[in-house]
């Protein structure tokens, strides 16, 4: 999602969806690349939570200056994206409990215009759907083979799929169903269901 641009904090107006969404951005250390996240973010999303993981750049600090409501995790447990990922969906929902869809997001990355509103259309128009996810994309995929390979390996299908990464637009029912992302877990943050 090095793309893809995101949504708001505090009370800007809400774009016409047509579900009530909120965004959380997590990160440490992202420097100018948390600048284009959260920039991305505001507009059209009722919220915009930034959770950051021990930053000592000015992560913060600039996240409070654009807007965003910042959680700082606790430096004495492990961090990890899932322990990020709750924590802000959980103050997201103390702060505007009628959300019904959160967006993720890491703070290195930005969310495509136009996503937002398409994401929570698609929910809202099929119950079924607990989540959604759009193509993540590499910024500069020549610009190494790692970015390449990290470029390839997001190029999952369109349709039903029984996974994705943690960019992803998810309905509040169906993450608080769950209880949320598996914090023990280093990375991955959820384990896809066994077919």
């Amino acid at each position: 999602m090095n793309e893809d641009r995101a949504t708001s904090a505090g009370t800007p107006a809400r774009a016409d969806a047509a579900l009530g969404f909120g965004v959380i951005a997590i990160g440490r250390n992202e420097g100018e690349r948390l600048r284009l996240c959260l920039a991305s973010a505001f507009g059209a999303a009722e919220r915009v939570i930034y959770v950051d993981s021990g930053s000592t750049d000015g992560s913060v600090e600039l996240a409070r200056k654009l807007g965003a409501d910042v959680v700082n995790l606790d430096l004495r447990r492990p961090f990890t994206a899932a322990r990020a990922r709750n924590a802000g969906w959980q103050r997201l929902l103390e702060s505007a409990p009628t959300v019904e869809a959160i967006q993720f997001v890491d703070g290195d990355c930005e969310i495509v215009a136009g996503w937002l509103e398409r994401a929570a259309a698609e929910l809202a128009a099929n119950e079924k759907l607990a989540v959604v996810c759009g193509r993540r994309r590499e910024r500069f995929p020549g610009a190494s083979v790692y970015n390449r390979l990290c470029d390839m390996e997001w190029n999952l299908p369109s349709g039903d799929i029984g996974f994705c990464g943690g960019d992803a637009m998810m309905r509040v029912a169906a993450l608080k169903q769950v209880g949320g992302y598996n914090p023990s877990l280093i990375a991955g943050e959820a384990e896809p269901s066994q077919k």
